[in-house]
């Protein structure tokens, strides 16, 4: 793994103008693992800190995840010590005792960095034993399980992992499993100041890889297809020393091109498609580093012979969606408003302007897609009142994911999407970019 990126942002300015501004270093300096391991290792202690409170309000006695080999658990890097772990069948238990939480683990092998944070002796117990021991010692009202929630991490607990827990504590104990969902959004929907700066560096080097990406550097008009670029994107993570989270998307306009649907949204593109000039190219990309996920939609315009600038309808589209972005960052959300009501307040202003509009915003942090409150056209449009009334928190992480459609004359009228997406965190004066916004188009010549 790479202990410093450089990522060279100095292409001259005749093969492409940036905007925003370059960034003022070009250094983005990641961590090796070693160092990212203690430093998670920081935030797991407060993390642990904060977890009685939390399983006292969703009235959870005992939380317990199991980590299979070979299956891991994706609560299990961020509820003990983020390292490999290969035990047959690991399980990390929280008690609620009345007056402290305990924390107790049963694994396959001791591991030291287990054992900072657990009850864990060097010579382990069954599994089994363990957990009949703490439920007749403790005998829990509600035993929480990764079981019945709506998204994957709340749950991941698999068939046989709970048959194996039933029949370990017994029948009394298994009629007090309940699904820890709620318990698991709210562990992984908050955020903590420590997290932030390493949070900051992942979002920019996501927009120096995505704006190398959407420069002359990698796409030559008439030759470089999408799945050029694609590829680009993947060599430059292993270049990074970092991964994503899903595949890199790109979708290509063109004047005269029929827009092809998918699911409500533009189709990405084949990745046969030849990136031609004057077509508008648009990224879908994310970064995973340190247990956390970016996401981040960028878009280029490919000039045509004689031109300098994009053309003022395609410019003008791109202020649309800026004037979006203001309306639901700068006005319409605040913490302890609900997503529902940001997301009509938001609308609302874009009706007024008369211009058409689509809202698709969703939490991130420890996963792309992650859990809390989501400001999401869907939720609205399928009548989904608790995703609606869920209430936005100051300091949580989420997507601007958003486009507007806006009918360019320059292109006999044709609609042009224009898709932006980018990382914020929410203040007291709504939310900010952990990055400056896009606001023109870059440049390829």
């Amino acid at each position: 793994m790479h202990r410093w990126l450089r990522l060279a942002l100095l292409l001259p300015l005749s093969a492409c103008r940036l905007e925003p501004a370059p960034l003022a270093s070009n250094d983005v300096p990641l961590l090796p693992w070693s160092q990212q391991i203690e430093e998670r290792e920081r935030w797991l202690q407060i993390r642990h800190d904060g977890l009685l409170d939390m399983m006292r309000r969703h009235g959870i006695d005992m939380w317990i995840v199991v980590n299979e080999e070979f299956h891991d658990d994706p609560l299990t890097e961020y509820v003990a010590s983020p390292r490999p772990y290969t035990g047959r069948r690991d399980v990390f238990v929280f008690v609620d005792t009345g007056d402290r939480l305990r924390k107790v683990a049963a694994t396959g092998y001791w591991e030291e960095s287990v054992a900072r944070f657990f009850e864990s002796p060097i010579d382990p117990a069954p599994a089994a034993d363990v957990l009949k021991a703490l439920w007749e010692e403790h005998r829990p009202e509600a035993i929480g399980l990764g079981t019945g929630g709506a998204r994957g991490m709340t749950r991941s607990l698999g068939h046989d992992a709970w048959t194996f827990l039933s029949e370990a504590m017994g029948p009394e104990a298994t009629a007090r499993f309940v699904s820890a969902e709620p318990l698991i959004e709210e562990y992984l929907a908050t955020r903590i100041p420590e997290e932030r700066p390493h949070y900051e560096r992942l979002v920019t080097l996501t927009e120096a890889i995505t704006r190398r990406a959407l420069s002359n550097e990698v796409i030559t008009p008439g030759t470089t297809t999408v799945g050029d670029v694609r590829r680009f994107l993947y060599d430059a993570l292993w270049e990074a020393g970092v991964d994503t989270w899903f595949q890199p998307d790109l979708r290509v306009q063109r004047r005269g091109m029929e827009g092809v649907g998918s699911r409500g949204f533009l189709a990405v593109a084949p990745e046969e498609t030849v990136i031609q000039r004057g077509d508008l190219v648009h990224i879908d990309f994310g970064i995973s580093y340190m247990g956390l996920d970016s996401d981040w939609q960028k878009m280029a315009y490919v000039l045509l012979p004689g031109e300098q600038e994009a053309p003022a309808g395609l410019q003008g589209a791109v202020q649309n969606t800026m004037a979006l972005q203001d309306a639901l960052m700068l006005r319409a959300s605040r913490p302890g408003r609900t997503a529902g009501e940001a997301y009509q307040a938001a609308m609302a202003e874009m009706e007024s302007a008369g211009i058409t509009a689509q809202i698709y915003s969703h939490p991130l942090g420890n996963q792309g897609h992650g859990l809390g409150p989501s400001i999401d056209f869907r939720s609205v449009g399928r009548g989904d009142a608790e995703a609606a009334g869920q209430v936005l928190v100051e300091g949580a992480y989420i997507s601007i994911e958003l486009n507007t459609r806006t009918a360019v004359p320059e292109w006999d009228g044709q609609e042009v999407y224009i898709m932006q997406e980018d990382p914020a965190e929410l203040t007291a004066e709504g939310w900010r970019f952990f990055r400056p916004r896009q606001e023109t188009l870059y440049l390829i010549r």
